[in-house]
């Protein structure tokens, strides 16, 4: 059997994360189907109902139970609403490295709630989980997902050539990282 993380909530200020669950189909299926959201995600088009329905409350947690990583649904604190998602994947276990993903719903954008979010995943993968890099990948087009890793700590790295895909085609992708030794710096 793989290592897996264990089932987590991580608290900040003002979010929640958590397991998806069945409540948050309708909010996912409506943050997936945003046109912001789908033009930097290779997302099923239409996304529908059922699309959101089987991330809520199958394949985000078989994720977690593969190894491959832990996805949460990000939620506001206080009212429980969606907001949008972060994530880990394609773990690599012997080296502890990982590579975390988000989107954020259109109701919860320019509110550094992404920021936020990603930022509490680095502090728990890096400090509690004894992980030694966390990277991630933003299409060099895709400013604002750029602006969340640098608000969040994260070092730009490079440019991966042709390296991503999304409904348009291939992308360069620029490449970011967060080590321990960033922690105090954030």
């Amino acid at each position: 059997m793989p290592p897996i993380f264990p089932e987590t909530v991580l608290r900040t200020d003002r979010l929640l994360l958590r397991p998806f669950t069945a409540e948050d189909v309708n909010d996912t299926r409506a943050a997936c189907s945003d046109e912001l959201t789908r033009r930097w995600l290779p997302l099923p088009d239409p996304y529908t109902t059922e699309h959101a329905a089987s991330w809520c409350t199958d394949v985000s947690h078989r994720l977690r139970t593969s190894g491959d990583g832990i996805h949460f649904a990000v939620t506001d604190g206080d009212s429980g609403q969606l907001l949008g998602t972060v994530g880990l994947k394609k773990t690599d276990w012997p080296a502890r490295v990982s590579e975390v993903g988000y989107w954020t719903a259109p109701w919860a954008r320019g509110r550094g709630v992404t920021v936020e979010a990603t930022r509490a995943l680095g502090e728990w993968l890096l400090g509690e989980q004894g992980f030694q890099r966390l990277q991630l990948f933003a299409a060099t087009g895709n400013t604002a997902s750029q602006r969340v890793a640098e608000k969040a700590g994260f070092q730009k790295e490079g440019v991966l050539r042709n390296a991503g895909y999304i409904h348009t085609g291939r992308v360069d992708l620029y490449v970011f990282s967060l080590v321990p030794d960033d922690l105090s710096g954030i």
